[in-house]
């Protein structure tokens, strides 16, 4: 009789055990299963949506030098882009952005953001981009579906986390935030040229 009582509890033990494993399992599988993606609507007209968020990029750099302390270099950039905040206009892009910096006068340049829907986002970037300073902003200039119209700017500064002698650059964003409003009539500031 005694082995019976002990064989129950056994088999009660591990049906036990096998029930909150098996529950375990089913809560790690719900927790880490994707998701389903919402898409994001962007509201028109005069709300703005504003950001916060990181854009990595690798490329290519060719630089002349001009004199003792001067150089100018021209860059190609291709990354991602990830924004944060309730209001974003969406989470992540692809980056692309061609720049032409002075070390001297500074930086002017051009990017496009596209979003997983393939609508795209232009924008003009200007910075000091000198040695002293190193503040980037960008203005957006329209787009195409969802971000046509877009109007509003961003800001940050660059960080180079790799430089190769044969012109190979990564680099990251510090503190880059914004706001854009998109659908607008509204002209975008559009600063004088130098």
């Amino acid at each position: 009789m005694m082995y019976s009582i002990i064989s129950m509890s056994s088999h009660s033990s591990v049906r036990f055990s096998l029930f909150r494993l098996l529950t375990f399992a089913a809560l790690v599988v719900t927790a880490c299963s994707r998701a389903p993606q919402r898409s994001i609507s962007l509201p028109a007209g005069d709300e703005w949506l504003e950001f916060q968020g990181t854009w990595t990029t690798a490329g290519s750099r060719y630089v002349i030098g001009l004199g003792n302390d001067r150089q100018a270099s021209i860059a190609n950039f291709n990354g991602s882009l990830l924004l944060t905040g309730p209001s974003r206009p969406a989470i992540g892009f692809r980056a692309e952005a061609i720049v032409l910096n002075d070390s001297i006068s500074g930086m002017v340049g051009r990017a496009v953001w596209t979003d997983e829907r393939g609508d795209q986002a232009y924008s003009e970037l200007r910075g000091s981009g000198t040695a002293t300073s190193n503040k980037i902003v960008g203005t957006f200039l329209g787009g195409t579906g969802r971000y046509s119209g877009a109007a509003g700017e961003y800001d940050f500064s660059w960080r180079f986390v790799l430089e190769n002698e044969d012109g190979s650059v990564q680099g990251q964003s510090i503190g880059l935030k914004g706001r854009v409003r998109v659908g607008s009539q509204h002209t975008p500031p559009h600063p004088e040229a130098p």
